[in-house]
């Protein structure tokens, strides 16, 4: 009975988590980071809009959410950032704030390696979540 009770109970609360993590973050505090992005990334639209102008050093960030790491056209990805794609890697909330923290120890980590270099080098310390909440904000 207790083990029935406690599995319902985890079940329950894996159902709400789920349902509250779409906006984990603070959009508005996002768009107050966008100022850290913007010399490298745009937010543009398919429909060519620009919601968010910026650099063209990194990919289009518009429409993140479940769109295969390494695949914006027209963009030149660094080798490991090619390697990790190869993986056949997502991007989700939480890849998203893992590889924003630290980029090249994320990639190493994944990759199972010690050497080379992501094409970002930009470390976001904090509010990775917000970002993550604005790009969806403006992607939907």
């Amino acid at each position: 009975m207790m083990k029935a009770l406690t599995l319902s109970a985890l079940a329950a609360l894996s159902l709400g988590a789920s349902a509250s993590t779409a906006f984990a973050g603070d959009a508005a505090a996002g768009e107050g980071l966008w100022r850290n992005c913007r010399s490298c990334h745009s937010i543009t639209a398919p429909d060519g809009t620009v919601i968010q102008r910026g650099g063209r050093t990194g990919p289009n960030l518009y429409g993140l959410e479940g769109r295969a790491v390494g695949s914006q056209d027209g963009f030149r990805y660094s080798q490991l950032m090619q390697d990790y794609a190869a993986t056949g890697a997502v991007w989700t909330e939480e890849l998203f704030t893992q590889y924003v923290a630290d980029p090249n120890a994320f990639l190493h980590a994944q990759l199972g390696i010690t050497s080379g270099r992501a094409g970002m080098n930009f470390r976001l310390a904090s509010g990775a979540e917000d970002m993550w909440a604005y790009l969806e904000s403006v992607s939907n």
